[in-house]
């Protein structure tokens, strides 16, 4: 695996190596006892941000840090793209300076791939556009996992603008192959015209979607849609697609509750729900574990991108402190 741009195509056996790398790397990360190998000392990441991050961004940072990497941030506001310089034209001048790879956020769909295409050196998608946002479908994925043990058959409703969003390609790759059912909740107006080839279950009323499903992934409501002409107002999503307390308490269902972050309160989801971490209750958050996992899945990434290509060996429980 050179590069990762998406989950489409990605075999079952590829998600799985990433995610149990990932347990590994979480064990090491919150385990304070624990030293942590710099396998990739001497080794040059590019955070290249075209688009504003908090969690992509610095959870690659930590996870590139930990492993002995030096970073390179990279924002546009203040590079020669504002000077009319192509993302082309960027990014062979900064692997001219010896980089190792490039982590790629940017607002054009398909900008990761092609960036993969013209440089010899590692390209991870960290979002382009509405196409794919990969690590971040994989830290949902571990999540999920970690929860229930095994994804087989369990119902994950992606609750939403599903048309917009990169989060619900990546993840609905990603669960339907590991097994999962998956179903998308959304208006009319927010769901892709095409999104029955995508082999999910669709919903357009929320209560029979809390029916069916195991686990939300509720998606942030990207408020300039009340304006795009794609919903009435904020007001009228919140009463129909909010996932709320009353909502799940009235179907009395328990639900784990997932969110990409950042979230609108009292928009998509409840502050309630959105902070419940511990039953009794009809949902339980993780939303905060999802942050910590980020980091443990970019590293795993990280670390079998890198080293595969330099025939090192992955890191194992024997680079762990004896006693």
């Amino acid at each position: 695996m050179k590069h990762l741009t998406g989950l489409s195509g990605i075999s079952a056996e590829k998600i799985t190596e990433i995610l149990d790398r990932a347990a590994f790397h979480k064990d090491l990360f919150l385990n304070a006892e624990n030293e942590i190998p710099r396998i990739l000392k001497g080794k040059r990441i590019v955070l290249a941000f075209f688009e504003n991050s908090t969690r992509t961004r610095f959870s690659f940072e930590i996870a590139s840090r930990n492993l002995g990497a030096v970073t390179l941030n990279f924002t546009a506001s203040s590079s020669s793209v504002n000077k009319g310089e192509s993302i082309v034209d960027t990014i062979r001048n900064l692997e001219a300076m010896q980089v190792d790879a490039f982590v790629i956020r940017h607002p054009s769909s398909g900008s990761a791939e092609q960036i993969s295409r013209i440089t010899a050196k590692h390209v991870i998608n960290a979002g382009d556009g509405t196409h794919e946002h990969p690590t971040q479908a994989l830290l949902d994925i571990f999540t999920l996992r970690d929860y229930f043990g095994s994804l087989q058959n369990i119902n994950i409703m992606i609750l939403g603008d599903i048309l917009h969003s990169r989060v619900a390609r990546s993840n609905i790759f990603g669960l339907t192959t590991l097994g999962a059912q998956v179903g998308v909740c959304s208006p009319v107006s927010l769901l892709p015209g095409h999104i029955p080839s995508f082999g999910v279950r669709v919903f357009t009323d929320i209560d029979d979607a809390i029916r069916w499903a195991d686990a939300a992934i509720v998606l942030r409501l990207q408020l300039e849609r009340t304006t795009g002409g794609y919903l009435p107002s904020l007001e009228d999503y919140s009463l129909n697609f909010g996932l709320t307390d009353e909502r799940l308490e009235k179907i009395r269902k328990h639900m784990l509750v997932l969110h990409p972050g950042p979230i609108n309160r009292e928009i998509e989801i409840s502050s309630n729900v959105a902070d419940r971490i511990q039953p009794p209750g009809y949902s339980k958050s993780v939303l905060l574990e999802q942050v910590t996992n980020g980091v443990a899945v970019r590293a795993a990434i990280l670390e079998m991108l890198l080293t595969e290509a330099d025939r090192q060996p992955a890191l194992s429980l024997d680079n762990s402190p004896k006693e």
